[in-house]
């Protein structure tokens, strides 16, 4: 029966046509439960049918439109079960060239001979045979448009997406603009309305322009004030304030000179530690290049002020490493150092922690031990988190709560631009390592296919005969059928071709202890050959691993990647990065020859991005900030500085939003930080 229901923006995605129960799980998979969402649920790019090229033109593997007459349709191919190849003959004035169209029955008999159409697809030749595998295609008369392609769940079609709004387009009108009227005229945008219509359906090129151009301003505004009124708001205060600040004998004690940026970096946290607030910062800086020599001086100075540090990290190990790190460097100065992990005894456990409770230590590093509530701490002024990200927001805040109001370092290894880290990490202060430590040796990168594997799998045999060891990267854990190699078969099957070699596994789904135990066996050399998931993108220095292969590395983001190649050349010895990909397709591509061409963390995340969009970024960590929807930070740069200004100037004439004018993006600023009030106290 076709639903009658009055849309309205509130209405379920169910009161659409063709919308049941099923789909509606898909929506909801994607964020889409209202027509309001489905309306803010942008394009991620547009098939152009404005401009179609000559067959002869096409480029291999890229995609692009050709209009033709239909000279005659084949007969339909089925190769296996549930898949059936359809195929069209078609003429584009100059060229015969070959429609292919998988598996979708209602495209090839909508398609009549004789008629003429745009085709949309991926382009391929054999010769002069040209061919085309069809993703769309539109009668002829319709081709001065703009399609449409969204972000997609397994299940959900473009064509169904484009259909449903379609018929929620009409709510377009009872959307209410946040932006006030005066900013729209100074800034030259259009009404929401417009640019609601005209980023799903753009009335030609210049429309869309207009309409993405308000939208990217909007989303970088309301972020803007948003941020300002984070940043702005009154910081507890604290009673850690250091009154000496000087570092000199534990910088004179190292046996290496500090770089500018860790001199820099020191500077800045002291600076924070005098305060008479929390000091909240965000220490930033690439695979070797020191984050733990600034981090050992900050706890060094807070204990010479008679303050305790907390250094949590996410794996026993992990924390062991720190530990012997800080003991190393510490100790000596007078700087007691203590190791809490889940691994102690009870016994063990107990008499640490009465220690702990009587100021004996004055750093502790830990795993979520810390967050004990049986951990007690004398005079906790420093808490110090280590990749972040993989603690809950809970965690960080009970460790904190063990002093009062303690300063807060986090340290991260993922390189992101200044700009997203400010977005992404909210109200931390930011400080970055951007040059590394002389002597670090850059590791060579090198490119192959699969049929090169059984050469580089002798490479590593040579390497580990050689005394070294190394790592082999799959993209699963278990064989599934998506043709990708799983790390545990992948470890069964090459065991033949390293005879004598302790070779191990390691992936996410072992229990922690396990996990420890593998890294640490080949931390010690009793495992040679180390076959993994990414459980070894952030981990354990292993300075004798000096060969890393990646197999399927198209499937992995390139700052990935990069962490990935981290693992190796932290040695003395020459070391090597191998990856492996049968994906000869542009963008993977150009993505490896970026991987090649530098050793850059930052310039490679900058990279990363402009290939796939910022707007992931945003969600995947525990930051506050929404996602981008249709804002990049790279391409929109100029457009971000400008609404930063405009919320500036909004907020200094409207400090609390209190204006009637701009009461909706009171609301909308309210909504998030209500909804991410847990990431921001």
């Amino acid at each position: 029966m076709e639903k009658t229901v009055s849309l309205s923006l509130d209405s379920p995605v169910t009161a659409l046509k063709n919308v049941g129960a099923k789909r509606a799980a898909l929506y909801e998979k994607l964020g889409i439960r209202t027509v309001s969402d489905l309306l803010r649920f942008y394009p991620r790019s547009y098939i152009d049918y404005t401009s179609p090229i000559m067959a002869a033109d096409g480029q291999e593997g890229e995609s692009c439109v050709i209009k033709g007459y239909v000279l005659k349709k084949l007969q339909p191919a089925p190769i296996r079960k549930g898949l059936v190849i359809y195929k069209i003959l078609a003429n584009d004035g100059l060229s015969n060239f070959q429609v292919t169209i998988f598996n979708n029955e209602y495209a090839y008999y909508g398609i009549k001979t004789g008629e003429e159409y745009v085709f949309a697809g991926k382009f391929s030749a054999k010769g002069r045979v040209f061919q085309l595998a069809m993703t769309s295609y539109l009668p002829a008369e319709d081709a001065g448009i703009l399609r449409p392609v969204y972000n997609l769940t397994e299940g959900l079609t473009n064509g169904m997406v484009v259909n449903n709004l379609t018929e929620a387009i009409v709510c377009a009108d009872q959307l209410e603009d946040p932006l006030p009227k005066e900013l729209l005229q100074d800034q030259k945008l259009c009404q929401l309305r417009y640019a609601i219509e005209n980023i799903h359906f753009p009335n030609g090129r210049e429309a869309y322009e207009i309409a993405r151009r308000r939208l990217v301003f909007e989303e970088f505004f309301t972020m803007s004030l948003a941020l300002i009124k984070l940043r702005g708001r009154e910081k507890a205060a604290t009673a850690v304030q250091l009154a000496n600040t000087d570092i000199t004998p534990f910088e004179a004690s190292l046996p290496f000179a500090l770089t500018g940026a860790q001199r820099r970096a020191i500077g800045e946290i002291l600076a924070d530690m005098k305060k008479s607030y929390p000091m909240n910062r965000l220490l930033q800086g690439d695979v070797g290049s020191g984050k733990t020599m600034v981090a050992a001086a900050a706890v060094y100075a807070a204990a010479k002020n008679g303050y305790q540090s907390a250094v949590m990290a996410p794996t026993e190990i992990l924390a062991a490493q720190h530990f012997a790190t800080f003991s190393k460097v510490l100790e000596p100065l007078g700087v007691k150092v203590c190791l809490l992990t889940g691994s102690l005894t009870p016994r063990q456990k107990e008499l640490l922690k009465e220690e702990i409770a009587a100021g004996t230590y004055d750093t502790v590093v830990g795993t979520h031990a810390l967050v004990q509530n049986s951990t007690v701490f004398h005079n906790l002024g420093l808490v110090i988190t280590d990749e972040q990200h993989r603690f809950g927001v809970e965690q960080r805040r009970r460790l904190a709560g063990k002093g009062e109001s303690p300063h807060s370092l986090v340290m991260s290894a993922t390189p992101i631009p200044r700009t997203l880290a400010l977005i992404v990490y909210g109200d931390l202060d930011l400080s970055v390592l951007d040059e590394l430590p002389k002597g670090r040796q850059t590791v060579e990168t090198l490119v192959i296919h699969s049929d090169k594997r059984n050469r580089a799998l002798g490479f590593v045999k040579e390497h580990i005969a050689a005394g070294e060891q190394a790592y082999i990267v799959c993209p699963l854990v278990e064989e599934s059928d998506s043709g990708l190699l799983a790390a545990s078969q992948y470890k069964d099957q090459i065991a033949g071709a390293f005879p004598g070699i302790s070779v191990g596994l390691l992936h996410g789904k072992m229990r922690p202890a396990e996990k420890d135990a593998v890294m640490s066996a080949f931390q010690k050399n009793e495992i040679q050959l180390l076959v993994s998931t990414t459980v070894v993108e952030v981990g354990v220095d292993v300075p004798n691993a000096t060969v890393m292969m990646v197999e399927n590395a198209e499937r992995f983001g390139l700052a990935q990647l990069h962490q990935l190649r981290g693992r190796v050349g932290r040695g003395s010895k020459k070391s090597y990065c191998i990856l492996v990909s049968d994906n000869d397709g542009e963008e993977n591509r150009k993505r490896l020859k970026v991987m090649k061409s530098t050793a850059d963390g930052f310039v490679i995340a900058r990279e990363d991005l402009k290939l796939r969009g910022s707007g992931d970024f945003f969600g995947s960590r525990q930051s506050g900030m929404p996602a981008l929807a249709i804002a990049d930070l790279f391409e929109d740069a100029g457009m971000f500085a400008e609404a930063q200004e405009a919320a500036r100037a909004l907020l200094k004439d409207d400090p609390e939003l209190e204006k009637l004018e701009n009461h909706p993006l009171k609301v909308i600023i309210d909504r998030i930080f209500d909804q991410n009030k847990d990431g921001w106290n």
